[in-house]
């Protein structure tokens, strides 16, 4: 079950920038068209989403944009959807950070041209709300998305960034939380204050997300994040600050790398790739006082060329059945609850090592959380353009002037 810590997902920056969700947000929406650059998308009606998908039928082919190690590495699920619907599948992993994405597809879209995919995964944040906002997202047809309907657990559906599901579907979820190497760290790391501790300087590792780093210095000031004020950011700020001479790195990409070599006894984390990329002395901890959680989508663009070949897509995905061996490789929290008891069986039938670690992965509430782990995440609080400039302003010199 585990990947090699040096290899996948953990040697690429997977979100750097401002993700703007909710916990009760760990879902998606469903209906954005307007023309591209003007704004309003967010307020497409149902009729405007009926316009936009009549007369477009099946076309036999699709392009994916993803990020790195977001589906098994021989590609089975793609396979598998090509054999259940004819559907020819170019699959890209060129989504290495969401900014630098949005900064690809900006103009074209803006110009109303295609990006040359059909389908796309971005996280919940400000890139992803500025293509909802500037119409840059297809309306989702959800007659056409019954598995998405019977299957997607009701804490993933109508998020706060995506009120009723009418641009996004969720793809996976994470939390984030610290990771730290029982090699080095010989007590139990419990709480974000722990990323204070002097006795760690220069092994310590914060993230360089803006909104992670000012998340994480929320939780030591004791704020909540999801309703936190400009006062508070000031003082996470303030104490970020303080923080700085004890920090190693602010990380874009490799932590996990760098934690499991040893190069940081502990820091900001992932937790699927905590999860599936981290040496066995690796742990991952949700601190005391919570983590925060995000929720990467899947999105169409309003220029694809194939969009019902994407929907098509995006339902099957929300199978179980599909689910499941996606959910077994990836390690992240599946928005399709339903896989948990197709890998039950699955272990039921198993034996020896694979039945230990399929019971093993089953229990982890880093890939199924129970409603006790929710409880102790926070979301993040969905900031307007002048608030996120703010935020920004107060944050980013942290990591820029270090």
């Amino acid at each position: 079950m585990k990947h090699d810590p040096l290899l996948r997902r953990g040697m690429t920056h997977r979100r750097d920038f401002l993700r703007l969700v909710g916990l009760g947000g760990l879902g998606l929406a469903a209906a954005a068209c307007g023309v591209g650059g003007q704004g309003g998308g967010e307020k497409v009606t149902a009729s405007e989403a009926a316009e936009f998908w009549r007369g477009k039928s099946q076309n036999g082919r699709l392009s994916w944009a993803n990020w790195v190690g977001y589906v098994e590495d021989d590609r089975a699920t793609l396979k598998n959807f090509t054999k259940a619907t004819g559907i020819e599948v170019d699959y890209k992993e060129v989504i290495n950070e969401t900014s630098e994405w949005f900064g690809k597809i900006n103009e074209p879209l803006r110009a109303g041209q295609s990006i040359g995919f059909d389908l796309m995964v971005i996280t919940n944040g400000i890139q992803l709300e500025q293509c909802r906002r500037l119409g840059y997202l297809a309306p989702l047809d959800h007659s056409r998305l019954p598995n998405f309907a019977a299957n997607v657990g009701a804490s993933f559906k109508d998020p706060a960034y995506d009120p009723g599901n009418t641009f996004t579907v969720p793809y996976m979820s994470g939390i984030t939380g610290i990771a730290y190497n029982t090699k080095y760290v010989k007590e139990p790391i419990t709480s974000w204050s722990d990323l204070l501790n002097p006795k760690y300087k220069g092994k310590i590792g914060m993230m360089g997300d803006s909104q992670e780093l000012g998340s994480a210095g929320m939780f030591l000031t004791g704020a909540d994040p999801e309703k936190s004020t400009p006062a508070d950011w000031e003082k996470a700020a303030a104490k970020l600050r303080e923080q700085r001479p004890l920090v190693r790195k602010y990380y874009f990409q490799d932590y996990i790398e760098a934690v499991t070599k040893g190069d940081v006894w502990l820091t900001m984390a992932w937790s699927g790739d905590a999860y599936s990329l981290a040496g066995p002395e690796v742990e991952f901890v949700i601190p005391e006082e919570g983590g925060t959680i995000w929720t990467d989508n899947l999105c169409i663009p309003r220029t694809a060329e194939n969009p019902v070949d994407a929907l098509k897509m995006i339902d099957y995905l929300c199978d179980p059945e599909v689910n499941a061996p996606l959910t077994e490789f990836v390690t992240y929290i599946t928005p399709v609850p339903g896989t948990k008891d197709v890998l039950r069986r699955k272990a039921d039938a198993a034996s020896g090592e694979e039945k230990a670690e399929l019971t093993e992965f089953l229990e982890n509430p880093l890939v199924y959380p129970a409603e006790a782990d929710l409880a102790r995440l926070r979301r993040y609080r969905t900031l307007s353009q002048e608030e996120k400039e703010q935020y920004q302003k107060i944050f980013t010199p942290i990591v820029q002037d270090s």
